[in-house]
C-alpha cells in the first residue's frame, strides 16, 4: 500500500471515523479481558462438563476468537486509511504528514477535539509540539 500524506484538514476530516473505531477497539479489549478471565476461571474451577451441557470452553474460546477477528479488522481499517494506531489504551493515533518538506506525524489522542499536535518521526508522544494557528502548511 502506498504511503498516504495527510494535510491537517484531511486528518481532521477523518477523525470522527477514527474516533469511532478507537472506541470500538477499546470496548472489544475490555470485553476480551473479561471473557478471557472468565475462561481462565472456568478452566481452573470446574472439572468435566456434565453430559448434555454445552461445551462452555468451546463457547468462550469461540467468543474470544471472534473478538480478535473483529479487533484485527478495525486495526486494519485504521491502517488502510493511512493512519497509524500507536497506543490503544491512550487512543493515540498518528497521521503521516509533510512539514516544510520533512516527514512528520500529526498526533491525536482520544478525547482531543481535533488534531492540535505534531512531532518528528523519532520524537514520539512526549515530543509533541503544538500546532500554531497559522503555523501549519496545507
Amino acid at each position: 500500500m502506498e504511503k498516504k500524506w495527510f494535510t491537517l484538514e484531511e486528518a481532521n476530516a477523518i477523525l470522527p471515523i477514527i474516533r469511532q473505531e478507537i472506541n470500538q477497539l477499546q470496548s472489544i479489549k475490555r470485553e476480551f479481558e473479561k471473557s478471557f478471565m472468565r475462561l481462565r476461571q472456568v478452566k481452573e474451577h470446574t472439572g468435566k462438563i456434565r453430559e448434555g451441557q454445552p461445551d462452555l470452553y468451546f463457547t468462550l474460546e469461540s467468543e474470544l476468537e471472534f473478538m480478535q477477528i473483529e479487533a484485527r479488522t478495525l486495526v486494519q481499517s485504521i491502517h488502510m486509511k493511512g493512519a497509524q494506531l500507536k497506543d490503544l489504551d491512550m487512543g493515540l493515533v498518528d497521521f503521516p504528514s509533510l512539514r516544510d518538506g520533512e516527514e512528520v506525524l500529526l498526533c491525536w489522542r482520544l478525547g482531543e477535539e481535533k488534531i492540535a499536535h505534531w512531532h518528528g518521526l523519532n520524537d514520539g508522544y512526549l515530543g509533541r509540539k503544538l500546532i500554531e494557528e497559522n503555523g501549519w502548511p496545507e
